[in-house]
């Protein structure tokens, strides 16, 4: 809303286009450049109103340019206050994505040494299970090797037939030292029961 006060009727500018007119439809008079005014007065009094009313117009045309000052320097502040948010903004969002991508760096420097761990376990599970597999294999070679000399044993001493064990001497041996040389090369779990 404006501060000052409308008059009614035409403004400055238009009385004063409406003097120019009259001045413009004036005739010249005969053989002289000069021209004759045949209403001074209405001019005069045009021209009076005209700066009467021209106090009011600048003061409407400083309070219009005031206005507008007013509103473009309101404007200009809206406007630094939106770009200083789409700043801020945008500087938010670089901090999220600098976490976004330290956390993803982060999570690949923490995969890589799980990665790393679990390869390290794998192989000294491996290592373990080795160890302990050439530990039982040797024990298996020397029971083997046992099993087998207990076996040659077996197979190189003769059995001595039913009759002549009964009375604890082998065929062909008249002392009791091939008995008892006999007994304890072989020893049969079924004469002592």
């Amino acid at each position: 809303m404006s501060t000052f006060q409308i008059q009614d009727g035409p403004d400055a500018e238009a009385m004063i286009r409406r003097v120019i007119d009259i001045i413009e439809s004036t005739r010249t008079l005969p053989l002289s450049s000069s021209v004759k005014l045949d209403n001074r007065e209405e001019v005069l009094e045009l021209l009076e109103d005209a700066l009467a009313r021209l106090p009011q117009d600048l003061r409407q045309a400083r309070w219009m340019l005031k206005e507008r000052e007013e509103y473009l320097g309101k404007m200009q502040r809206e406007g630094e206050d939106i770009l200083q948010a789409a700043r801020q903004r945008a500087e938010r969002m670089v901090q999220r994505t600098e976490i976004v991508r330290e956390a993803n760096h982060t999570a690949r420097d923490i995969i890589e040494a799980a990665r790393d761990e679990a390869r390290r376990l794998r192989l000294e599970s491996e290592d373990y299970a080795d160890q302990k597999l050439a530990a039982f294999e040797i024990v298996l070679e020397r029971t083997l090797k046992t099993v087998a000399a207990g076996r040659q044993k077996l197979a190189a001493t003769p059995v001595a037939p039913a009759s002549e064990r009964s009375n604890g001497t082998v065929a062909g041996a008249g002392s009791t030292d091939d008995t008892i040389v006999a007994t304890e090369a072989f020893f049969d779990q079924d004469q002592f029961e």
